[in-house]
């Protein structure tokens, strides 16, 4: 995002893995790849099973060494691990593990004690949504809950960076709604959000801008919304005849064809019935580009 300083810069980056024995060669789990996300954003990195999406996100928190390239995060080489850096992100891991006989308060004032300028304990439970958990064991919380406490933890340190890895999986659809507004209130804090996921409407709710990567390699990037109009302008326009068989036609031009159909329609004395026009989602341009077909 031109004119806007970057919380993380990633130019070139890749990483390889020796083979198994005996299969020669090397494999390739991201193969230079090149993005930003702007202080303040919401940014999703979207991609199937395999992807390279973890190692480049476990690149990022500092976990794991890359092979090549270039990366900043909050102006610091995360390869170094250094103290600075780490007291100013947080992380949402796909699962973690936490003191079960302790409560939500005493595990954040627990942890807490490891920042230089932590959040009040009440502000990041009210934010998280677990007010009413305040005092309970984490092991009687529900999957639900649990996410909110990793959230919660991720939050206490005040960071200005967070990484989100699948923080809604295993969630009912009202719980995943209150995990998306407790997102959306990160950016109104001007916090900087990584979010990886395999929900494309949570994607497509959330984030201002996405990058699909597969193969080791971003496929496309920008907002849902452009990426969407984007996939070739393409408009699809539907509508069942008198007989109810559907028809489905695909244009960059929907108003011409409109006039067309209608007028046709007209014509013959027929009615288009169940018509629409839509425009391709997030959710179609990323399963058209991770396709194997």
């Amino acid at each position: 995002m031109p004119g806007v300083e970057a919380a993380i810069e990633v130019r070139d980056l890749r990483k390889s893995y020796p083979a198994s024995r005996g299969a020669g060669g090397a494999i390739d789990a991201v193969r230079g790849i090149d993005f930003s996300v702007a202080r303040g954003e919401i940014f999703g990195l979207l991609g199937p099973n395999g992807a390279g999406k973890t190692t480049t996100v476990e690149i990022l928190e500092g976990y794991r060494q890359r092979t090549a390239g270039a990366v900043s995060v909050l102006g610091f080489d995360p390869s170094e691990r250094p103290r600075e850096l780490r007291a100013r992100v947080g992380i949402v891991l796909q699962s973690s593990g936490i003191y079960a006989h302790a409560t939500v308060a005493e595990l954040l004032a627990h942890f807490a004690d490891f920042y230089p300028r932590p959040r009040k304990i009440d502000q990041v439970i009210e934010l998280a949504g677990l007010a009413e958990k305040r005092d309970q064991q984490a092991r009687h919380l529900s999957g639900g809950q649990r996410r909110r406490l990793d959230l919660a933890l991720a939050l206490i340190g005040d960071p200005e960076l967070i990484f989100l890895d699948e923080p809604t999986t295993g969630f009912d659809p009202a719980a995943r709604r209150g995990a998306w507004q407790t997102i959306r209130s990160l950016r109104e804090l001007g916090k900087t959000v990584l979010l990886t996921t395999h929900y494309l409407d949570e994607a497509q709710e959330l984030a201002d801008r996405v990058a699909i990567i597969k193969g080791g390699r971003i496929l496309a990037e920008g907002s849902p919304a452009e990426l969407g109009v984007g996939a070739g302008s393409r408009y699809r326009v539907a509508y069942a005849n008198g007989n109810g068989e559907l028809t489905i036609v695909e244009t960059d031009d929907p108003t011409r064809l409109l006039n067309e159909l209608t007028s046709a329609a007209l014509a013959r004395g027929e009615q288009l019935n169940a018509l629409s026009v839509t425009r391709p989602s997030l959710e179609d341009v990323y399963l058209e580009l991770t396709s194997d077909a």
